[in-house]
């Protein structure tokens, strides 16, 4: 999981519990999704990052690209 690249679905931010959807075992797949860095707020549509998964279905994500 973790590299994997995906999209926001629902807004990720201090305090919220967002969503990504990531492609993953031949489909894709929502998960819950916190920002890596805490104060960060990540917005719909942005593409991410995958950096620490929690099983069964939590991600930590960063932003690619800076904006």
């Amino acid at each position: 999981m973790v590299g994997l690249l995906g999209r926001v679905t629902g807004t990720i931010g201090p305090g919220l519990v967002g969503e990504v959807i990531l492609r993953i075992r031949g489909g894709a797949e929502h998960f819950l999704a916190y920002a890596a860095s805490p104060k960060q707020r990540i917005e719909v549509g942005t593409l991410v990052t995958v950096v620490e998964h929690l099983p069964p279905r939590t991600v930590y994500v960063t932003a690619v690209y800076d904006v």
